[in-house]
């Protein structure tokens, strides 16, 4: 990892970008690709699964027997994990539940807002290197909460065509209605446009490579909403010499092995602590099974000696982490002082892991500093907030002739006109 130390505000800019191609890079072939499916459905599905995939089949949705054989092939012990994950998850989204709002704002005039959920949900499911069930529990939950009619499934076989079966066994304990073995960014397509047995749908939720997160953003153009622009995965820890270096050290390794375009920075007001994280990440990458692809990210990655502590806070708002850890005697700071990150993890003893399964808090999170605009996927994020009004006599007398004045101001007159006429039966 790169060492630097107390570096010049001027250069953040350079400190803060992260290892990912350019939107332009990519963008021409999520283009062709999306297009190609508009206009061919199915038969274009099929040839980008067998292009990037390996799979030469048609486009298929998973069985009811597949799902029973996925569950015969799971241990006990996993199940019980994955329920007691499901469990806390359930319990936090829950927490977010909003009762109807409703107000009277003048005499004769009733506001109210309800929220409603957004019936079509497609979420997307990693499964290429490591396929992400708990992505599964992250988005189903709260979407099951939520009370979505229609949750729509697609994640990228593996070469023998079959997704894991842990994927399925979640799938199914949160109530998703359809599966399908497509991925990249043929899915992103396919729930956009539909195609003979892939269903449109409204929002798209879940994390991806690069070319996913540029598919998600072309598909806003057609009318799809997205949940967030959600890429290759990063986590920065501010830790002094309160902290463990060991820990650090194998957090930083959690995140980097998620891919090599991911990156993990380490800022610290201790070379000490630097220098012990740097020799515990070497002893620690050397025995992972995912070592290669944790070294190639690991070559994106920093460690930062920045020596007090609202400069570090400074730096850290500027970079807008996916993920921000907190081991400093100066907690308070940083934990009151944080405007942008996905989601924070306080304490030596809170391990980014802990969100990425099983704490209960949502562990699809903004990218690429998207954290200093867009919120993390919660229970809102399955839902419309819809307003309602009904004014009585009272009310549009006492509101008429504001209605009127304005619309007279901005010269629309059949809005002034839809009160007027009314007023004119009332005050008759």
């Amino acid at each position: 990892m790169q060492i630097i130390k107390n570096p010049n505000k001027s250069s953040w800019s350079a400190l803060i970008k992260r290892p990912t191609q350019s939107v332009e890079s990519i963008e021409d072939t999520v283009v062709q690709i999306f297009d190609d499916v508009k206009r061919n459905g199915n038969v274009a599905i099929q040839k980008y699964t067998a292009l990037f995939d390996g799979v030469d089949s048609e486009v298929v949705e998973v069985s009811e027997a597949e799902i029973a054989s996925a569950s015969k092939n799971i241990t006990t012990d996993l199940k019980d994990a994955i329920r007691l994950a499901k469990k806390n998850i359930e319990t936090f989204h829950k927490a977010q539940e909003t009762s109807r709002i409703e107000v009277e704002t003048m005499p004769g005039v009733h506001c109210w807002q309800e929220k409603r959920p957004i019936e079509k949900i497609g979420l997307y499911i990693p499964g290429g290197t490591a396929p992400l069930f708990s992505t599964v529990l992250m988005l189903a939950v709260p979407a099951q909460i939520a009370r979505c009619k229609e949750i729509v499934l697609c994640t990228p076989p593996n070469k023998n065509g079959a997704i894991a079966n842990e994927i399925l066994y979640a799938a199914q304990l949160c109530g998703v209605t359809k599966i399908y073995k497509i991925g990249g960014i043929q899915a992103i397509a396919a729930m956009t446009f539909g195609s003979e047995n892939v269903p449109q749908v409204y929002k798209i939720f879940g994390p991806g490579n690069q070319f996913v997160t540029v598919a998600k953003q072309l598909a806003t153009k057609y009318g799809v909403a997205i949940d967030m622009p959600a890429g290759p995965s990063e986590l920065l820890i501010v830790a002094d010499d309160s902290a463990n270096a060991a820990y650090v050290a194998s957090d930083l390794l959690s995140q980097a092995e998620h891919g090599a375009d991911s990156q993990v920075i380490l800022v610290s007001n201790s070379e000490t602590l630097i220098a012990a994280v740097e020799i515990e990440i070497a002893l620690q990458m050397a025995v992972l099974s995912r070592k290669s692809m944790a070294e190639k990210a690991i070559e994106n990655s920093k460690l930062i000696l920045i020596t007090e502590d609202k400069e570090a806070l400074d730096f850290v708002n500027a970079y807008g982490p996916e993920h921000f850890i907190v081991c400093s005697q100066n907690e308070a700071l940083f934990v009151d002082g944080i405007s942008n990150a996905g989601s924070v993890f306080v304490g030596n003893y809170t391990p980014e892991s802990a969100g990425d399964y099983a704490s209960g808090t949502n562990h699809t999170l903004p990218t690429n500093g998207f954290s200093k605009s867009y919120s993390g996927v919660n229970l809102d994020s399955f839902l419309k907030s819809m307003t309602f009004q009904k004014i009585n006599k009272e009310g549009l007398l006492n509101i008429g002739k504001t209605i009127e004045l304005m619309a007279h101001a901005e010269g629309l007159q059949a809005h002034k006109n839809a009160v007027s006429i009314r007023l004119n039966d009332l005050e008759q």
